[in-house]
């Protein structure tokens, strides 16, 4: 199970990166990944994609957090789940910067990614629906690798970790009471009578517009329509008077495939109405019609048939499935390359000048870490900032840097 939050990083970039970063928390910078960046100059990398920005806004970048359950996964699966989680989020289109923090009782991940991509240069959008959809993204990550997921029930709120945890083992003071009211509904002809139970069972009602109830050595008052959609005043009144029931969980329905005919003997809606029943029987007389014309277009005889030229459909569509992402990991990689090779023609001349020894001083350059390649090209897909030797504190050095002669 992961639960998942995201802020905006308004004015402290660098801060937030070294916090994430942190080698006490991250094994040392074990668990520490990237992309389109390197994790050591990642504020600065964001700031050139952020001064390209078509619309200028506050936000820097933005800080997403995934928390797992203590003991359910270790740290090498999460920091993968978090890879997955973050190409997710980016698609290929962002710079970010991904560490997994196992100083605490639980793992949990930190991704920060630039508030704007360097594709378009356009900014992030976050809102209820982009969380949710993050959120959605995470869960399904869960249910991939075999970790359990939080679904909060219809008509209640959201519940922290220590919540959930605490109902899920019957310790909590919601779970008790509602495990209290259950047990006394049943018995009691009123809701009043329902209230006068509980207190002499212990617990200190408070009325008013919304009934609230307190448990011996509870902090605070728990109000009933918190407990769910049949905990209200109105919902305990009708379940007292037997006009409802505790809502169940309803099985799922077993899906017997796709039919495209209308029933029309068990159809309300064509009991009450004979246009409708009439529009029905002629819908299901072309239905008919067509899937006949399928079958002879396609030679189908027999339901083998059928069923072999379902499989080839099937499989068709897999490899079409395969082939699309495929296609956006080549756009994904060929957009990294496209901001890498934009970078270094911007930042071409001076690197030139820099190597003449012409430029007295200026704030960064941007090297290779590693031996050139014999063509003499220069990529800044595998560089970094020598923060050593460019830092304004330190000076300019005389000669190149010993990491690019």
């Amino acid at each position: 199970m992961a639960v998942t939050k995201i802020k905006p990083v308004k004015s402290t970039l660098s801060k937030a990166l070294d916090y994430i970063e942190n080698p006490d928390k991250t094994d040392e910078k074990m668990l520490i990944s990237s992309f389109g960046c390197s994790y050591e100059t990642a504020d600065i990398e964001f700031g050139y994609t952020l001064s390209q920005a078509r619309d200028k806004g506050n936000n820097l970048a933005f800080h997403l957090i995934q928390s797992f359950a203590p003991g359910e996964v270790d740290y090498q699966k999460a920091h993968e789940i978090g890879r997955q989680l973050a190409d997710a989020v980016t698609k290929g289109q962002h710079e970010y910067v991904l560490t997994t923090h196992i100083d605490k009782g639980h793992i949990h991940n930190h991704i920060i990614f630039c508030a704007v991509n360097f594709v378009d240069h356009h900014k992030y959008v976050s809102n209820k629906r982009t969380y949710y959809g993050i959120r959605n993204m995470s869960d399904k990550l869960c249910r991939d690798n075999g970790l359990s997921v939080v679904v909060p029930g219809k008509g209640s709120k959201g519940k922290s970790y220590a919540e959930y945890q605490a109902e899920k083992t019957g310790t909590s003071w919601k779970g008790k009471l509602k495990i209290a009211m259950d047990a006394l509904i049943p018995q009691v002809s009123s809701f009043e009578e329902l209230l006068q139970r509980l207190q002499a069972a212990g617990y200190e009602i408070k009325p008013g517009k919304y009934v609230s109830c307190r448990a011996p050595g509870q902090e605070r008052f728990t109000r009933l329509k918190t407990l769910g959609a049949d905990y209200t005043e109105e919902a305990i009144r009708e379940r007292i008077a037997g006009k409802r029931t505790r809502a169940a969980k309803a099985p799922k329905a077993e899906r017997r495939g796709v039919n495209l005919l209308i029933d029309i003997e068990n159809s309300i809606k064509a009991q009450q109405s004979r246009g409708y029943e009439q529009w029905a029987k002629i819908h299901n007389l072309k239905q008919a019609a067509k899937t006949m014309n399928f079958l002879t277009e396609n030679k189908i005889e027999q339901y083998a048939d059928l069923l072999t030229r379902i499989k080839e459909i099937a499989t068709a569509s897999e490899q079409a499935g395969d082939s699309l992402k495929e296609a956006e990991k080549r756009l994904s990689d060929m957009a990294l390359l496209i901001k890498n090779v934009t970078t270094y023609q911007k930042t071409k001349p001076l690197y030139e000048a820099y190597r003449k020894g012409n430029v007295p001083v200026f704030k960064f350059i941007l090297h290779d870490t590693f031996p050139p390649p014999a063509t003499g090209v220069f990529l800044p897909y595998h560089s970094s900032i020598c923060r050593q030797c460019f830092l304004p504190d330190r000076g300019f050095p005389q000669s190149p840097c010993p990491s690019i002669r």
